[in-house]
């Protein structure tokens, strides 16, 4: 299944999250995409600090080996982040009255997704915990190798 059903599946299944321009978002998250790597988990979400900014969409693609952030410009270009499980420091997940915020606290910055369905908060925390774990033990075992 390719990236853009993933994040159309996730926002069927959680209709209260504030996103659209998916397809486009998407098109970045696949054109990132390694031919050897596997998108395990899609969702989406607005690029900010404030609930009431509802312009950054983001697409946000947890894959067997890093955390992949996109988000098609309006115009023209793109942005993209790309955490990887050494950059990886924690997640914060917190629910507000009406909307869900989830907060990527990485070595170099910190990335706050908001207005998400405050029913998905537990499934994207179990996702990015699991994974994330499960990629810093691969990534320890394979520094401790090449010692």
């Amino acid at each position: 299944m390719g990236s853009y059903e993933l994040a159309r599946q996730f926002l069927r299944k959680y209709p209260m999250t504030i996103a659209w321009r998916l397809k486009q978002h998407c098109k970045i998250i696949d054109k990132h995409l390694n031919t050897d790597e596997k998108i395990l988990y899609i969702f989406a979400g607005q690029k900010n600090d404030s609930v009431s900014d509802l312009v950054n969409t983001n697409v946000v693609a947890l894959t067997d080996k890093r955390i992949m952030v996109a988000t098609k410009r309006l115009l023209f270009g793109y942005f993209f982040k790309s955490i990887t499980p050494d950059m990886y420091n924690d997640l914060t997940v917190s629910k507000g009255l009406i909307f869900g915020r989830v907060t990527l606290d990485t070595v170099k910055e910190v990335v706050t997704l908001t207005n998400i369905d405050p029913k998905a908060l537990n499934e994207i925390e179990s996702n990015i915990t699991e994974i994330m774990l499960k990629l810093k033990k691969e990534y320890v075992k394979e520094s401790e190798n090449q010692e």
